[in-house]
């Protein structure tokens, strides 16, 4: 099985962690992306257009009903919990946070997981709670390729933490092997259990 999507969720110490693996990235990575930070909700788009002017993929916050399509970043909005449909396009929702948060990692991850199984890779960065986890666990049930950030390296470890104590990761990478590593697994489908990085 091909992977087609990426989810990616983090918090504390998420957009330096951003700022390594993304502009590592190529533009011909035809992969659809999809990123969960934590962030306040009266916060504006700073963050994407840093983002933007600094990685070869194009990175833009999700609008509502837009199609989730490859060879594009797609960063949720502040207040906002993000969705992908049946139809692989974005929704947003206003509803009560998920584990402190909206938007919820967890909530990304288990949409993702529904439409793509296991073309999807899901990937848990440093973070300071259990966010991720649960959907990180999803995404493996589904047949998905897990890759958690190295705690040990992380700004924050609770969230990789957690997120290994969930589930099974496929690879477990310092920051700097994550890009890589997708263009790697992209390149040749690899799942096997057990490789760090």
């Amino acid at each position: 099985m091909s992977h087609e999507a990426v989810v990616i969720g983090t918090s504390a110490g998420g957009m330096e962690a951003l700022k390594v693996v993304l502009p590592a990235l190529p533009a011909s990575l035809l992969l659809r992306i999809a990123i969960v930070q934590h962030r306040d909700e009266r916060s504006d788009s700073y963050f994407t257009d840093c983002l933007n002017r600094i990685c070869e993929i194009p990175v833009t916050e999700a609008e509502d009903k837009e199609p989730f399509s490859p060879g594009h970043i797609f960063m949720a909005p502040a207040g906002y919990h993000l969705l992908i449909e049946p139809d692989c396009s974005f929704s947003l929702s206003i509803d009560p946070r998920v584990n402190h948060a909206r938007p919820s990692i967890d909530v990304l991850f288990e949409s993702a997981a529904e439409v793509f199984g296991a073309a999807l890779i899901g990937i848990v960065l440093t973070g300071a709670n259990a966010d991720g986890a649960m959907g990180l666990k999803t995404i493996t049930e589904r047949g998905g390729l897990a890759i958690v950030q190295n705690p040990e390296n992380a700004v924050a470890g609770a969230m990789p933490r957690a997120a290994l104590a969930a589930t099974q990761a496929h690879h477990v990478a310092d920051l700097e092997q994550i890009a890589p590593l997708l263009m790697g697994l992209c390149a040749t489908g690899e799942a096997a259990y057990g490789t760090n990085g």
